[in-house]
C-alpha cells in the first residue's frame, strides 16, 4: 500500500500489539507522532481501536493530567467522518472542573462556528459493565457542563441547539488508551456503533510532557 507509514505498518501487522505501538508512539517527536497519526484512515483507525482493548485502562489523567482545575489542555484529533480532509482536523479540549470525577470538554474545528462547540462531559465508565466493555472513559454528550469552563472557552449550549443535533446529540465517544500521549475513540449513537473513530494526540502544557 502506497504511502504507508511505519505507525500503519504496525496496525496493520496482526502480530504487533497494542504495548509495540504504544511504544513507537512514545518515542516519537510530538510533531512526528502527530503527523504519522494524521495519516490514518477508518479501516487502521479501526484496527487500533480493536487492539486498543489490550491496553492498559485509560484514565480522566490522561487528558489533563495534573492540569490546574478549568486549565484548557488541548488534543488534536483527526476522525473517520466522511467529510473532505481538511474537515477531519479537530481539537478536543479539556478541563478539570471544580469538583467530581470527570471532566468538561468541547470540539474546536472548522466547523464549529456554524454547527456549535459540542460541549460534554467525561466520566470513567467503570460503575456500567456495558460500558467500560468499549472504553474505560466515556466523552458523554448526553451531559454539558454543569459548572464553570476555562477561560475563553464558547458558550455552553445544549446538543439539540441548531445544527449541533445532527452531530452530537444522543452521541457517545468511548476512549482507550493507544499510548502516553495517544488515544482512540469509537463513536455511538443512541448506544449504537457507529463505525467511525478517532485519534487523539496531546499537547504539552505545564504539567503534561508531549
Amino acid at each position: 500500500m502506497t504511502g504507508t507509514t511505519e505507525l500503519a505498518a504496525l496496525v496493520e501487522d496482526p502480530h504487533i500489539g497494542i504495548d509495540t505501538i504504544g511504544s513507537y508512539l512514545d518515542r516519537l517527536d510530538g510533531d512526528t507522532r502527530w503527523g504519522e497519526l494524521g495519516a490514518l484512515g477508518r479501516s487502521r483507525q479501526r484496527t487500533l481501536f480493536e487492539k486498543a482493548a489490550h491496553a492498559r485502562a485509560i484514565d480522566l489523567a490522561h487528558f489533563v493530567g495534573d492540569a490546574r482545575v478549568r486549565q484548557e489542555v488541548i488534543h488534536d484529533g483527526v476522525n473517520t467522518l466522511p467529510v473532505p480532509p481538511a474537515l477531519r482536523h479537530f481539537q478536543k479540549r479539556f478541563c478539570r472542573p471544580e469538583y467530581g470525577a470527570r471532566l468538561f470538554g468541547y470540539n474546536e474545528g472548522p466547523t464549529r462556528r456554524w454547527i456549535g462547540p459540542g460541549y460534554f462531559v467525561a466520566i470513567p465508565t467503570a460503575d456500567k459493565p456495558a460500558w467500560s466493555a468499549h472504553g474505560a472513559v466515556v466523552v458523554d454528550y448526553f451531559q454539558i457542563p454543569d459548572g464553570e469552563v476555562a477561560e475563553g472557552w464558547p458558550r455552553v449550549v445544549d446538543n439539540h441547539w441548531r445544527l449541533q443535533r445532527f452531530v452530537y446529540e444522543a452521541t457517545r465517544d468511548f476512549m482507550r488508551r493507544v499510548s502516553d500521549h495517544v488515544s482512540i475513540g469509537a463513536a455511538f449513537k443512541r448506544d449504537r456503533p457507529l463505525d467511525h473513530y478517532f485519534v487523539l494526540c496531546r499537547r504539552e502544557h505545564a504539567g503534561l510532557a508531549r
